[in-house]
């Protein structure tokens, strides 16, 4: 497939001024952030595993009902995403979030290539694929906590605390967000400029996050490989690539700054 980026040099104009202006700026990612490190979106024509479709996969009730499988599946990723290197796409949003006090960046993501970039300020609304819950909420293992181990030596893996079977610490459909994290991403809405990146925007609440930041008074932006139900929202669509399209941005950003 074609590596060209399809915007006009006119709107990318408008945004790396918009960005080069602004005091805050927040970025929504989705899984089409991650496309370039080689992580599946699981929606579409990779969204199957073993014939299954993730969403059957990620629901408390397929966990009950067979938690082997699900960890099976939850395994398989996390060996595919620990040989996965954060791309360009990551690269820049952790330089601007490290360059930038006003700059916060919200994800949908559970692979981590976020923080192996080096983001800060980040707010993971789905949690991570490297975190893990006791499943029966044992007193000392119903906080989550990180385990890299990969592979599992047994499925589904074991609760240091209590023995019983440990979850991953992601959102399922069906669950609700932390409400702490919805509401800094919420306050994050109050913001100059509000990038909405690699997210097919059906996923709700974090698609209404650039519907709010819109009545906020925000410039709003979509950066996608193709069209959205936001695409007739923001104030500028850019489609192509992720990686492609913020590495021209950044570009553009130094250049205006010299």
């Amino acid at each position: 497939m074609s590596e060209m980026v399809f915007e006009s040099v006119t709107d990318l104009e408008r945004v790396a001024n918009a960005l080069h202006r602004a005091q805050k700026i927040t970025a929504l990612t989705g899984a089409g952030v991650s496309a370039a490190s080689g992580i599946p979106t699981f929606r579409g024509a990779d969204g199957l595993w073993k014939k299954v479709r993730a969403e059957t996969l990620a629901t408390p009730e397929a966990f009950e009902n067979d938690p082997k499988l699900v960890w099976e599946w939850y395994d398989w990723r996390r060996q595919m995403v620990a040989g996965a290197r954060p791309n360009a796409a990551h690269d820049v949003l952790a330089q601007w979030t490290r360059e930038q006090s006003g700059f916060t960046l919200i994800t949908q993501n559970v692979d981590g290539l976020h923080e192996k970039a080096g983001t800060e300020r980040l707010i993971r609304l789905h949690g991570s694929i490297w975190h893990v819950r006791c499943w029966q909420r044992c007193t000392a293992g119903r906080r989550d906590w990180r385990d890299d181990t990969t592979p599992f030596p047994t499925l589904p893996p074991r609760c240091p605390h209590c023995g019983g079977i440990v979850r991953p610490a992601v959102v399922w459909f069906g669950e609700s967000l932390d409400a702490s994290d919805v509401a800094r991403a919420t306050e994050a809405t109050d913001c100059e400029v509000f990038l909405t990146i690699g997210t097919s925007a059906v996923v709700y609440p974090a698609a209404g996050l650039v519907h709010q930041a819109k009545r906020r008074g925000a410039f709003t932006v979509e950066i996608n490989l193709e069209p959205t139900e936001a695409s007739h929202v923001v104030d500028v669509a850019l489609h192509g690539p992720a990686e492609k399209i913020l590495t021209n941005l950044a570009a553009l950003g130094r250049s205006g700054s010299d």
